[in-house]
């Protein structure tokens, strides 16, 4: 017997459309960085693009646990002397781009590298309810009901 090593020609994409409505941040982020990399397919192979493609809405919505709203901290750098920056949870998902937050927790889930980049260019994150992908006709994903813990009433 040999070991199975996909190809890119093996692997077949879906498109997937997840609502982060009310769900923890970190167990939302731990589904979209496996289903970005494939991890969830028989075909998983860590050096080629397995994952499915995956539209996340309502990313303002998204429920931080804890005081983590108010308390966890974003760093940023300008690029000159001097130009570290921060911003606080609350201060993303109240600004102009609060699918930031559900970026970076993926992200940093993610092993660095030329795949990582290319990864990540498959996630599609929307503050509000709607999105442009209605062609592709993704599926949903109930991240809800996968576990009780990932949405509770707050």
């Amino acid at each position: 017997m040999r070991t199975f090593s996909a190809k890119a020609a093996d692997v077949n994409r879906k498109w997937l459309l997840i609502d982060a409505e009310g769900v923890a941040l970190g167990r939302l982020a731990v589904i979209i960085a496996n289903r970005l990399r494939g991890k969830h397919k028989a075909i998983w192979t860590r050096h080629v693009d397995t994952g499915d493609n995956i539209v996340v809405v309502n990313a303002e919505k998204v429920r931080l646990t804890g005081n983590k709203f108010y308390d966890k901290i974003y760093y940023y750098h300008t690029g000159f002397p001097g130009g570290i920056k921060e911003r606080t949870a609350r201060q993303l998902l109240e600004g102009k781009e609060p699918g930031r937050v559900i970026e970076k927790a993926v992200e940093r889930m993610i092993p660095k590298g030329p795949l990582a980049r290319q990864v990540m260019r498959k996630l599609h994150v929307y503050a509000g309810p709607t999105h442009p992908h209605e062609a592709q006709a993704p599926e949903v994903l109930d991240v809800a009901k996968l576990n009780p813990k990932n949405k509770r009433a707050a």
